[in-house]
């Protein structure tokens, strides 16, 4: 499955292009199977602050994250949310896109899901 926070519809869009089943963070979510992780950036480089508390709780299950951001933000702060959350847990950093990323990004990470999420 796939796990998303979106705040201007661009990680959701992202989601909604991949072959898996996309849940979108709440407060209340609490899984027990692998998913893929895909958010956005906050301020300059953040995580923001929902998945930070979906991840305090659900951390476990998670194979990798995936990070939109403004590349227009600079190389040191773009996708920062992603560095942080894959160097905090250990999880791979699968793809960081620029805003809704392209083709060819969808299509790694669509591999990436079929071959360490659900394979």
């Amino acid at each position: 499955m796939i796990v998303f926070a979106s705040r201007t519809g661009n990680v959701r869009y992202i989601a909604s292009k991949l072959k898996a089943e996309p849940i979108e963070i709440s407060e209340e979510l609490m899984l027990k199977k692998p998913y893929l992780l895909i958010t956005y950036t906050d301020g300059l480089g953040d995580i923001p602050e929902k998945v930070t508390r979906f991840l305090e709780q659900n951390a476990k299950f998670c194979k990798g994250v995936v990070v939109s951001g403004n590349s227009n933000f600079g190389h040191t702060v773009f996708g920062g949310a992603g560095e942080k959350i894959a160097a905090t847990y250990h999880i791979p950093l699968v793809r960081k896109l620029d805003l809704r990323g392209y083709q060819t990004d969808y299509e790694a990470i669509q591999q990436f899901y079929e071959t360490r999420v659900t394979g």
